[in-house]
Parts: structure tokens; C-alpha cells; sequence
């Protein structure tokens, strides 16, 4: 009777787990994470550099507007968390809702854009162009490759956009979704290590 007793029945031993995985497919992490690791090694030569002349990187870093790199990052962090709500709204097939979100990140990332060609013109007008010292040829590749990943970011939401259009996503189409978003995430998370590195480390 005891026994009886322990052995599991049916239903308790079928009861349903919730499926655990990653957002979007496997090779959209190794792209990401290959990106990033470019990034990192960027960073980390600007480090290097920055710790065998700190006098010049810090009385460059000066000539910075920090009010541009603070309303870039606000924008940035408010675009990631309508991409965020977005998916969320597409897996309760809220489709309607999800692409007004998208549509307000992507209106974010149009803010940081002509944020980042204001500051660009700011600093051209002063004579602070790339060729202008060390600290400025990187200002200029870090930003400048941050924003073309911008631009292609903004692409991939105009393409989550169009599957939100979809009155059900099926097949792939919904990691195609998430990888767009994932994106996005990341191109938030490398300016979050840029802005300090550019405008605050001393």
C-alpha cells in the first residue's frame, strides 16, 4: 500500500514545463557576440592608449558636450524598453500595439541620430576632426561605427514593423522578430560602455 502509494501517477509525472530558451536563433548570438568581442578590443586599445598620455585624453575630453551623450543615452535606454514591451505585445498577439512601440524606438533612434550629426557639426566648426589628436581619432571611429550600427538597427525595427503586420507569425518569423530586437539591445548596451569611456572616465 505504501509503495503504491509513492509511485507517481500519469498526470504528476506528464505535468508540463514551460519551454526555456534563447530569444531569436543560435547564429544571431555568435554574430552578436562576435560584434561585441570587435567592440571590446576597440575599448580596450582606447584604454591602453588613454593610460600613456591621460593629460591629452583628459583636456580633450573637455571640448565634450556631456548633454549630448546623456540625451543619447536616455533615448537609447526608452527605444530599448518600447522593443522589449513590443515583443512581449507580439507574444500575446497584441500586433496593433507592438508596432506603435516600434515605431516610437525607431523615433528614439532618429532623436539619437540628428543628436549625434549636431554634436558631429559642433565639433567640425571647432576644428575637431579626427586628425586633430589621438583622443578625437577614436571619439570618431567609436561614435562612428556606433551610429552605423545605429542605421542598421533602425533597419531591422523597420523590419519588425513590417512582421507585426502579420496577423499571426509562424514558422521562423518570430526569432526573426527577436533577433531584430536583439539587435537593437545590443546597439544600446555598446553606447552604454561608450558614453562613459568618452565623456566621464578620467
Amino acid at each position: 500500500m505504501t509503495s503504491a502509494r509513492m509511485q507517481p501517477t500519469d498526470a504528476t509525472a506528464e505535468v508540463e514545463k514551460p519551454e526555456r530558451r534563447l530569444p531569436a536563433e543560435e547564429g544571431v548570438w555568435v554574430f552578436l557576440f562576435g560584434d561585441m568581442t570587435v567592440f571590446a578590443v576597440l575599448f580596450g586599445v582606447f584604454l591602453y592608449y588613454r593610460g600613456q598620455d591621460p593629460g591629452l585624453y583628459n583636456d580633450s575630453q573637455l571640448a565634450l558636450n556631456q548633454t549630448f551623450g546623456v540625451v543619447n543615452t536616455l533615448v537609447l535606454l526608452t527605444s530599448s524598453l518600447l522593443v522589449v514591451t513590443a515583443v512581449r505585445a507580439v507574444r500575446h498577439n497584441a500586433h496593433q500595439l507592438a508596432r506603435r512601440l516600434i515605431f516610437g524606438a525607431m523615433a528614439c533612434g532618429g532623436i539619437f541620430v540628428v543628436n549625434k550629426a549636431i554634436e558631429y557639426g559642433v565639433k567640425i566648426s571647432h576644428d575637431l576632426v579626427p586628425t586633430t589628436n589621438q583622443f578625437f581619432m577614436y571619439f570618431y571611429v567609436m561614435t562612428g561605427l556606433h551610429l552605423f550600427h545605429v542605421a542598421i538597427g533602425l533597419a531591422l525595427l523597420g523590419f519588425m514593423v513590417k512582421l507585426t503586420r502579420k496577423p499571426v507569425l509562424v514558422g521562423r518569423e518570430r526569432d526573426y522578430l527577436e533577433g531584430a530586437a536583439c539587435f537593437w539591445h545590443m546597439v544600446d548596451l555598446l553606447w552604454i560602455v561608450i558614453f562613459p569611456l568618452l565623456y566621464l572616465v578620467k
